[in-house]
């Protein structure tokens, strides 16, 4: 089969939006040249378009025009190592997700160990929050929840008090183990989230779940949050003003 003809039947395999790179292909077509040059001919006759250099995906056409490749793909590259997990969306990328604003940001923002720099990809800004946990498949869910929390104040077109109300609603529905888990992993977080945390757990008439965040904080700091009391009744015992 012919360099072109393969990649072609592959790329006609992949699913609309996937973001790919030459080194797809080059383990069966030991040539890059060629199968840089046949990729950026499909690009020239629309089959498939350009993200960024090297980077192309298999565009979902609508009458409105092409639609840009979910987020995910295309920062996959800063998610996932060699199939291991090295980050997550979070912030700005997950607010419209929770149900905490209605608006889309062109900032794509994420968890990692190990941050780096802000930088331009297309028509997105990426910028990265520190994560002192180890990330994991089964605790992303979670994480991202309490970037949330940590970031009440910077969630765009939500207050509070709005914001109060949908993470009761949030954590509602999670199990026990989960909210277990979520106590254990918010103690690497800052005791502003820490409280706010606890002050919500307690809420869901969880306190015996919530007394290793009180037990965490100083007895005599603040942490204001204007509009929480309207939702926690026990703001407090933790300090939130």
């Amino acid at each position: 089969m012919k360099v072109v003809d393969y990649i072609a039947s592959k790329i006609e395999r992949l699913p609309r939006g996937y973001v790919f790179t030459y080194a797809d292909f080059t383990s069966e077509v030991n040539n890059k040249e060629a199968v840089i040059k046949a990729l950026n001919r499909m690009v020239e006759s629309g089959k498939i378009a350009k993200i960024l250099k090297g980077k192309y995906y298999k565009p979902e056409n609508t009458p409105f025009g092409n639609l840009q490749p979910k987020q995910a793909q295309v920062v996959k590259d800063l998610l996932e190592d060699d199939g291991k997990i090295i980050g997550y969306l979070t912030g700005y990328s997950i607010y419209n997700q929770l149900g905490l604003t209605t608006q889309v940001s062109n900032t794509i923002q994420i968890g990692k160990n190990e941050i780096r720099p802000n930088f331009k990809r297309e028509r997105y800004t990426i910028s990265f929050v520190k994560q002192k946990n180890t990330i994991t498949k089964e605790n992303i869910p979670l994480l991202q929840i309490l970037d949330a929390i940590r970031y009440i104040k910077k969630i765009p077109d939500a207050s509070i008090e709005s914001s109060c109300k949908r993470f009761l609603a949030i954590l509602k529905e999670l199990s026990e183990k989960d909210i277990s888990s979520m106590v254990r992993l918010a103690l690497k977080y800052p005791p502003a989230a820490r409280a706010l945390l606890g002050g919500l757990v307690e809420q869901l008439q969880q306190s015996k779940l919530a007394e290793p965040l009180l037990k965490s904080l100083n007895p005599i700091t603040k942490y204001k949050l204007t509009g929480a009391a309207k939702v926690i009744s026990t703001t407090g015992k933790w300090n939130i003003v």
